[in-house]
């Protein structure tokens, strides 16, 4: 059956048309996010939900969405998803950063000359019938030192185009380096230094918890006297009350704001005051950027409903669709490995260690370890998927460790996966075959060769003769056929093990005849979900 999405907020119709042209059944109902009771009773039919922001994804929308994969947003704000609500739901959450960059970025520049010029102002006092030349003395933005707080995407971007007008540029980024900073042709300085520098400045960072008020009434009152400041990022990254008092001080020239704390913004601080020029969030307001995102966020949930790939997800590692074709062996993979751990251990588990080695440990390890951990936690809650089954685990105190070593032994690539618990710790390891199929290639540190099947059943017990035929008597007294039968031993006379793979659930009458010779220690029958 078709994926099946609703478009629930105003997207084009050319983006519409990209889901239906890739297999997808869409519902196209733009002016529905609008009305929370209808969307609530709808949501249930839909493996995806694409919206601007009118929409709201709430715990009650997300509570009703039984079926629901992924949200996606046409655009890069996503404060109208319940982020922690959609992970708990193991729901995939989607924007698309990219599409409004170079829009974004013209709206600050283009702050910045109103500004500097008093554009706005001029403009209305000049069509009142005045003509106060003296009065809008502007100042220029060539020779100016641009002082841009955070140069990622759109920040970039902005860098580039005041180098154009002839700008000196300061960058303030934790994450810019040396050399990138090079490249860039800008000078990569600390916060205090490019408050005391710039002559104006621009934020281009998201709004978090390090970045919430980073331009404070301490910070703003460090700034260079006569300083300009733009903001097109976010509200709450500037202390709006501060700034509005040393506007009226004329400690800060003009502002430019595009975002505010509160928004729709019917009042603020800023507004009235002399050279503050503001718009409602305009900052992706162009045909083109509107475009653009509906095109790219329709892109992305089609590849993700149809071929696992995930880009621009927010909470959860993105894989591309050249790696999901790669990768999809090895996070099959991660998924039985977790899984085995998972109905083998019944006690609480403290830690999830995992070591990559070979060609594995170069793949997409973020994806992988969530597969692992969303196959462990399937024996705690089957709707554990990899986007939930870290905020599981979080909230279970697990603590989780990878690490990653070159080729080490025979195969190309492995996974071993180990779990710590108060009584014990278990471990296993995987690799997948030129044929692409997942195998088991050792179990607390025994080697083996074991085929992956739908029903398992695993037992451990003294290494001594009769085993094989004690299992396989009693399989084909039940009915039972193996497909499979793998053996291992520590050593001759030591511990051994068993796997044997069957076309059949295994009765748990078998699992009590099996205990009740006494020649086992331990008896599991063992599920995996291999389609």
């Amino acid at each position: 059956m078709a994926p099946k999405v609703l478009v629930s907020d105003k997207l084009s119709e050319t983006a519409v048309q990209i889901f239906r042209d890739r297999g997808i059944d869409v519902d196209f109902m733009p002016d529905l996010g609008k009305d929370k009771e209808k969307l609530a009773e709808v949501i249930g039919q839909y493996d995806g939900l694409a919206i601007r922001s009118a929409t709201k994804v709430t715990p009650t929308i997300l509570e009703a969405a039984t079926n629901l994969k992924v949200v996606g947003r046409a655009g890069i704000g996503t404060d109208n998803v319940d982020k922690d609500a959609a992970s708990k739901k193991g729901v995939i959450v989607m924007n698309t950063p990219f599409g409004n960059m170079i829009t974004t970025a013209e709206h600050a520049i283009a702050m910045m000359f109103a500004v500097a010029r008093q554009i706005p102002e001029a403009s209305v006092s000049t069509q009142a019938g005045k003509w106060e030349k003296s009065k809008f003395m502007g100042t220029e933005l060539t020779g100016k030192t641009l002082g841009v707080i955070g140069a990622g995407n759109i920040g970039g971007i902005v860098c580039d185009r005041a180098r154009g007008l002839k700008m000196k540029v300061v960058a303030y980024d934790p994450f810019l380096g040396q050399e990138k900073a090079d490249k860039m042709g800008v000078e990569k300085v600390e916060l205090d230094e490019l408050l005391a520098r710039a002559d104006f400045i621009t934020l281009h960072v998201p709004l978090t918890d390090q970045t919430r008020n980073i331009l404070s009434r301490e910070n703003l009152e460090k700034t260079k006297k006569g300083v300009r400041i733009i903001n097109c990022a976010r509200g709450g990254l500037v202390d709006e009350e501060a700034l509005a008092d040393l506007l009226k001080s004329g400690h800060v020239a003009g502002a430019g704001f595009d975002v505010f704390a509160v928004e729709p913004a019917t009042e603020n601080p800023l507004f009235g005051l002399p050279n503050v020029v503001c718009t409602p969030h305009l900052g992706a307001a162009t045909t083109e950027a509107q475009e653009n995102v509906a095109l790219q966020v329709a892109e992305q949930m089609s590849d993700y409903l149809l071929t696992g790939a995930v880009t621009n997800a927010l909470n959860m590692p993105s894989v591309t669709a050249e790696e999901a074709k790669v990768m999809g062996p090895w996070i099959k993979l991660s998924d039985h490995l977790g899984n085995f751990i998972g109905q083998m251990t019944d006690e609480p588990i403290k830690a999830i260690n995992i070591l990559y080695d070979g060609v594995v440990s170069e793949m997409n390890l973020e994806a992988l370890t969530c597969s692992a951990i969303a196959g462990i936690m399937k024996s705690v809650n089957p709707d554990v998927n990899m986007v939930s089954a870290p905020v599981v685990a979080k909230e279970r105190g697990v603590k989780i460790s990878t690490t990653k070593q070159d080729k080490s032994g025979a195969f190309e690539g492995y996974i071993k996966l180990t779990v710590v618990t108060d009584k014990r710790e278990r471990s296993i390891g995987g690799t997948v075959f030129s044929d692409g199929k997942p195998r088991f290639i050792q179990i607390k540190g025994i080697n083996i060769d074991a085929e992956i099947g739908a029903h398992m059943l695993y037992t451990t017990n003294r290494d001594e003769p009769g085993i094989i035929g004690t299992l396989g008597q009693l399989m084909g007294e039940r009915g039972v056929n193996i497909a499979n039968f793998t053996l291992g031993r520590s050593n001759a006379g030591g511990e051994a093990i068993a796997l044997l793979y069957v076309d059949a659930p295994i009765d748990a009458t078998i699992i009590k005849t099996l205990e009740d010779t006494g020649k086992f220690q331990q008896v599991r029958p063992l599920e995996f979900d291999v389609g």
